[in-house]
Protein backbone atom coordinates (compact mmCIF):
# COMPACT_ATOMS: atom_id res chain seq x y z
CA UNK A 1 0.00 0.00 0.00
CA UNK A 2 1.47 3.26 -1.19
CA UNK A 3 1.79 6.36 0.84
CA UNK A 4 3.86 10.05 1.42
CA UNK A 5 5.46 11.16 4.14
CA UNK A 6 3.53 14.97 4.93
CA UNK A 7 4.18 17.19 7.28
CA UNK A 8 1.14 19.01 8.78
CA UNK A 9 0.74 21.74 11.38
CA UNK A 10 -1.30 21.32 14.27
CA UNK A 11 -4.89 21.05 14.02
CA UNK A 12 -8.27 21.50 16.49
CA UNK A 13 -11.22 19.18 16.22
CA UNK A 14 -14.93 19.63 17.60
CA UNK A 15 -17.00 16.48 17.29
CA UNK A 16 -18.20 13.42 19.48
CA UNK A 17 -15.90 10.90 21.31
CA UNK A 18 -15.80 7.43 22.53
CA UNK A 19 -13.29 5.00 23.95
CA UNK A 20 -13.10 1.43 22.02
CA UNK A 21 -9.95 -0.56 20.69
CA UNK A 22 -9.53 -3.42 17.80
CA UNK A 23 -10.36 -5.90 20.38
CA UNK A 24 -13.49 -5.06 21.74
CA UNK A 25 -16.52 -6.76 20.00
CA UNK A 26 -18.56 -3.69 20.14
CA UNK A 27 -16.24 -1.37 17.95
CA UNK A 28 -17.91 -1.11 14.96
CA UNK A 29 -20.93 -0.66 16.46
CA UNK A 30 -18.97 2.52 18.78
CA UNK A 31 -17.64 3.94 15.81
CA UNK A 32 -20.88 3.90 13.67
CA UNK A 33 -23.34 5.66 17.05
CA UNK A 34 -20.74 8.34 16.61
CA UNK A 35 -21.05 8.89 13.02
CA UNK A 36 -24.67 8.93 13.69
CA UNK A 37 -24.83 11.21 15.91
CA UNK A 38 -22.36 13.76 13.89
CA UNK A 39 -24.41 13.46 10.79
CA UNK A 40 -28.29 12.14 12.26
CA UNK A 41 -28.04 13.47 15.61
CA UNK A 42 -27.21 16.89 13.91
CA UNK A 43 -24.03 17.38 15.64
CA UNK A 44 -22.37 18.16 12.59
CA UNK A 45 -24.64 21.09 11.99
CA UNK A 46 -23.60 23.01 15.41
CA UNK A 47 -19.92 23.00 15.24
CA UNK A 48 -18.73 26.54 14.78
CA UNK A 49 -15.92 28.08 12.88
CA UNK A 50 -15.34 24.71 10.53
CA UNK A 51 -12.11 25.09 7.87
CA UNK A 52 -13.65 23.19 5.27
CA UNK A 53 -16.70 20.32 5.16
CA UNK A 54 -13.96 17.42 5.81
CA UNK A 55 -15.38 15.10 8.22
CA UNK A 56 -12.42 13.63 10.39
CA UNK A 57 -12.24 10.39 12.46
CA UNK A 58 -9.44 10.84 14.68
CA UNK A 59 -7.91 7.90 17.21
CA UNK A 60 -6.07 9.77 19.96
CA UNK A 61 -5.35 8.56 23.64
CA UNK A 62 -3.76 5.19 22.79
CA UNK A 63 -4.25 3.06 25.90
CA UNK A 64 -2.43 -0.97 25.46
CA UNK A 65 -6.01 -2.28 24.34
CA UNK A 66 -7.86 0.85 23.44
CA UNK A 67 -8.11 4.53 21.89
CA UNK A 68 -10.16 7.62 22.08
CA UNK A 69 -12.42 8.14 18.56
CA UNK A 70 -13.35 11.84 17.64
CA UNK A 71 -15.62 12.13 15.05
CA UNK A 72 -15.93 15.92 13.63
CA UNK A 73 -14.65 18.68 11.71
CA UNK A 74 -11.66 21.00 11.96
CA UNK A 75 -12.36 23.83 13.74
CA UNK A 76 -10.15 27.56 13.36
CA UNK A 77 -11.43 28.32 16.82
CA UNK A 78 -13.31 25.89 19.22
CA UNK A 79 -16.26 27.59 21.14
CA UNK A 80 -18.62 24.59 21.21
CA UNK A 81 -18.46 24.17 24.86
CA UNK A 82 -20.33 21.14 25.04
CA UNK A 83 -18.70 18.86 22.55
CA UNK A 84 -15.42 17.04 22.13
CA UNK A 85 -12.23 19.24 21.54
CA UNK A 86 -9.04 17.27 20.43
CA UNK A 87 -5.52 18.47 19.29
CA UNK A 88 -3.97 16.59 16.44
CA UNK A 89 -0.17 17.93 16.92
CA UNK A 90 1.59 18.99 14.13
CA UNK A 91 4.40 16.80 12.39
CA UNK A 92 5.55 14.21 9.97
CA UNK A 93 2.51 11.73 8.98
CA UNK A 94 2.03 9.22 6.40
CA UNK A 95 -0.85 9.94 4.00
CA UNK A 96 -2.62 7.41 2.63
CA UNK A 97 -5.14 7.93 -0.35
CA UNK A 98 -8.20 5.68 -0.48
CA UNK A 99 -11.06 5.61 -2.74
CA UNK A 100 -13.80 3.44 -3.30
CA UNK A 101 -16.59 2.04 -0.80
CA UNK A 102 -16.19 4.34 1.99
CA UNK A 103 -16.83 1.91 5.10
CA UNK A 104 -15.06 -1.02 2.85
CA UNK A 105 -12.21 0.50 1.98
CA UNK A 106 -11.52 2.28 5.08
CA UNK A 107 -11.83 -0.85 7.04
CA UNK A 108 -9.48 -2.57 4.13
CA UNK A 109 -7.03 0.16 4.36
CA UNK A 110 -6.78 -0.08 7.83
CA UNK A 111 -6.00 -3.69 8.57
CA UNK A 112 -3.32 -3.03 5.59
CA UNK A 113 -1.80 0.07 7.87
CA UNK A 114 -2.14 -2.30 10.97
CA UNK A 115 0.38 -5.13 9.57
CA UNK A 116 3.00 -1.75 8.41
CA UNK A 117 6.11 -1.98 10.00
CA UNK A 118 5.57 2.38 10.14
CA UNK A 119 7.55 4.06 12.91
CA UNK A 120 4.72 5.57 14.85
CA UNK A 121 4.39 7.68 17.30
CA UNK A 122 0.53 7.24 18.26
CA UNK A 123 -0.06 10.77 19.21
CA UNK A 124 -3.17 10.84 16.52
CA UNK A 125 -4.00 9.30 13.71
CA UNK A 126 -6.88 10.09 11.36
CA UNK A 127 -9.21 10.04 8.58
CA UNK A 128 -10.27 13.13 6.56
CA UNK A 129 -13.44 12.26 4.76
CA UNK A 130 -13.51 14.54 1.12
CA UNK A 131 -16.72 13.73 0.06
CA UNK A 132 -19.60 12.34 1.42
CA UNK A 133 -20.28 9.62 -1.45
CA UNK A 134 -20.87 6.61 0.33
CA UNK A 135 -19.82 4.47 -2.74
CA UNK A 136 -17.00 6.20 -4.28
CA UNK A 137 -15.66 8.37 -1.40
CA UNK A 138 -12.29 9.61 -1.16
CA UNK A 139 -10.63 9.58 1.62
CA UNK A 140 -7.35 10.43 3.23
CA UNK A 141 -5.49 8.26 6.27
CA UNK A 142 -2.82 10.18 8.35
CA UNK A 143 -0.83 8.33 10.54
CA UNK A 144 1.53 9.74 12.95
CA UNK A 145 5.32 9.11 12.57
CA UNK A 146 8.22 9.59 15.06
Amino acid sequence: MNYEIVDLEVKTIVGVSAVTGNSDPEMEKVIGGLWEKLYQGGVNAIIKNKVNQYAIGLYSDYMADKYCVTVGNEVVKPENSDLTVKIIPAGKYAKFSVHGHMKKAVAEAWAEIWKMNLDRSFTGDFEEYLNSNLENSDINIYIALK
